[in-house]
């Protein structure tokens, strides 16, 4: 008998084998296709912006203080901001580096929560009803709305309370002994409209500086980090923190002026049968010009980027942190529906 030859099977090689098959998840296709470009809702953006404003009072008070005593010194008392706040702490004792902080603190919580609630709200009506993506354009004017609307109905009147308050030197013997007794004794010597003192400026001020704001925090989150409305991502703290520095400094730089003669209005007081040294927006900047120097309307420049760039720093970062955590609840809360 002849030997059965038996064929030999050869192993097939890594590079001849066939690549696996995954099956595709309808799960996953589902939970993608129900968050793509779904953003959280108006109210968590709201509650987002009053923890931002919280952390941001109180971590940057002194800097606020330093910048209003910087634009109301016509006479050239302080040297800049570091001997403004040496000066402040040595006469008036570190306490007073903190004047105005309960205003501050209730004026940034509210125009905060209504900052980023509303723009949410007004981003998607200009978007066509689509929270997702949106132009730069519709970023810009609703950052624009939103600026002026707070202006208004927020920004004004406690400015004029902290105005008042940080503009008193020591802490004894002093006119206003509070938030309260600001707004008592404004309405009961000079008139309910004063509370709105230097208003046109606020509203030109917080209206451009939003515009750019959230106009350059969504360029920068996008072009720098790929990150969109409503996709769940969580940057890197240090990402947040230096698209937040970045975009809270272009609005300062391009409207320092206005900011000056909103404080120099914001301060002054009114008498009966007196007339004011500023009547008007466009008169005090002019009549600072004339007097002081055209320079001087950008009295306060480096506090006020000092304070304003890192306090949208801080808020836009504890804004994306908050925002991303309900984002991914509600990831959560999609998946447990399939």
């Amino acid at each position: 008998m002849f030997p059965v030859r038996r064929p030999v099977v050869m192993a097939a090689s890594p590079a001849d084998a066939s690549p696996p098959v995954t099956a595709a998840s309808p799960l996953k296709n589902a939970l993608a296709e129900r968050m793509k470009n779904r953003n959280v809702t108006p109210l968590v953006k709201l509650v987002a912006g009053m923890a931002g404003g919280l952390a941001e009072a109180t971590t940057l008070q002194p800097l606020d203080v330093a910048k209003t005593r910087l634009q109301l010194d016509a006479a050239g008392k302080y040297r800049g901001m570091f001997h403004c706040l040496k000066t402040i702490g040595s006469e008036e004792g570190p306490r007073a580096l903190y004047k105005g902080l309960s205003p501050f603190i209730v004026h940034l919580m509210l125009k905060y929560a209504l900052r980023f609630g509303l723009f949410e709200t007004i981003r998607t009506a200009l978007n066509g009803g689509d929270s997702g993506k949106t132009s730069a354009k519709i970023n810009f004017f609703s950052g624009l709305s939103v600026g002026c609307i707070e202006a208004t109905m927020i920004v004004t009147p406690f400015e004029v309370i902290k105005t008042r308050l940080q503009k008193q030197k020591g802490l004894k013997n002093l006119k206003y002994n509070g938030p309260v007794d600001v707004v008592v004794k404004v309405i009961r010597e000079e008139g309910v409209r004063r509370m709105w003192s230097g208003n046109t400026p606020t509203v030109i001020r917080q209206g451009s500086n939003q515009a750019f704001n959230f106009m350059s925090m969504a360029l920068l989150n996008e072009y720098l980090w790929d990150k969109r409305p409503g996709d769940g991502k969580t940057l890197d703290l240090w990402k947040t923190l230096l698209n937040g520095l970045l975009a809270g400094a272009v609005g300062p730089c391009m409207n320092a002026p206005v900011d000056v003669i909103k404080t120099r209005m914001m301060a002054q007081t009114f008498a009966a049968g007196e007339t004011p040294k500023y009547t008007g927006w466009l008169q005090t900047g002019q009549l600072i010009a004339k007097e002081e120097g055209v320079a001087a309307l950008w009295k306060g420049i480096i506090p006020r980027l000092t304070r304003l760039a890192p306090g949208q720093a801080i808020t836009w970062t504890v804004v994306m942190r908050v925002t991303a955590a309900f984002e991914a609840l509600q990831k959560e809360n999609d998946a447990d529906e399939y």
